[in-house]
């Protein structure tokens, strides 16, 4: 494994005597030392070649851990388990909603995840072993790196849910068109948390039901705690869908009153202007016998005429509740 060492991106013993291992120290660690931890970066063409002939690990948990996608799964396999989990992406420049997938094998002596991005909750965990405070074996690094992948969904979804409240305080004062792209964007971020968050709560489910040594009683019932998170971020995140919903509904409804205003008002004057254009057009005709061709007075009596008509077209909109 010498010359695959370079895609290693963490490697650590877990347990008692935790530490982090360099290339030479991976190599020597023997059958006994300890729960071995390798982190790989997938994307590797080497590091693949490895996992597929050398790392004696099952041709289908080999592919599913190099798999360019995947989605969220648990699987018991022989005495291992492979589980496929989802995290925000918080990288610099990222959408939190592009969610980093990561792989992760375990069986008796050893731990194998994969990725290609960087998740922060793998940095997380490698700061608590470091600090002592880590997984001692598969199932506590199950449940601690679930646990830290949960606390960073967590503080997204709060985050959209400060959004939406915003949003509707906005709905009387912002602009429309501005309020309109970012309830959309909301949405869409909502939809695209929920579809790897939903079957990742029914990958952690599964695990309940799995008999497998690595999931202990105390593992199990960590785990159910896993799930029932996963649960409440799903149902936040419907509710945050559904309040973008209706916002936007409000905000069509109003778009829709302000515009029938406009167009009721447009209407009003045009029923005003409608007589006076009439009397108007039909004076200007150009034919013989129009009244007062020759009296000078006449343009003040049409003005007035005009006026009077106007007058009356007020009072009966007014009296009709019109306006």
């Amino acid at each position: 494994m010498h010359s695959h060492l370079t895609a290693i991106t963490h490697a650590y013993l877990l347990g008692s005597s935790a530490r982090e291992l360099n290339p030479q120290a991976v190599h020597a660690i023997q059958p006994g030392d300890g729960v071995l931890w390798l982190h790989l970066d997938y994307s590797d063409l080497a590091m693949a070649h490895w996992v597929r002939e050398q790392s004696g690990l099952d041709e289908v948990v080999a592919e599913a851990i190099l798999a360019p996608e995947t989605r969220p799964r648990s699987l018991v396999i022989g005495d291992g388990l492979l589980v496929i989990l989802r995290g925000v992406n918080q990288n610099p420049g990222a959408d939190p909603e592009d969610m980093v997938s990561v792989r992760i094998w375990m069986d008796a002596e050893r731990i194998v995840s994969t990725g290609q991005r960087k998740l922060l909750p793998i940095d997380d965990l490698c700061r608590k072993i470091e600090r002592g405070s880590g997984p001692a074996n598969q199932g506590e690094f199950l449940v601690q790196l679930g646990e830290l992948m949960a606390d960073r969904i967590g503080d997204v979804i709060n985050d959209v849910d400060d959004v939406v409240d915003s949003l509707e305080s906005e709905l009387l004062t912002a602009e429309h068109h501005e309020l309109r792209y970012n309830l959309s964007n909301v949405r869409r971020q909502c939809v695209a948390l929920r579809r790897y968050l939903a079957p990742q709560r029914e990958a952690l489910a599964r695990l309940l039901s799995e008999h497998s040594p690595i999931i202990d009683d105390l593992v199990r019932m960590q785990v159910r705690e896993l799930t029932d998170r996963m649960t409440r971020y799903v149902e936040d995140l419907d509710e945050a869908r559904e309040r973008a919903s209706v916002t936007h509904e409000e905000l069509l409804n109003r778009l829709a009153e302000l515009t029938n205003r406009r167009m009721y008002l447009l209407t009003m004057i045009a029923a005003i202007f409608l007589p006076l254009s009439f009397v108007t057009g039909l004076l200007g005709i150009n034919v013989g016998g129009i009244p007062g061709a020759e009296d000078r007075r006449a343009f003040l009596i049409v003005i007035g005429l005009l006026v009077g008509i106007s007058s009356a077209q007020w009072i009966y909109f007014r009296w009709r509740k019109w306006f």
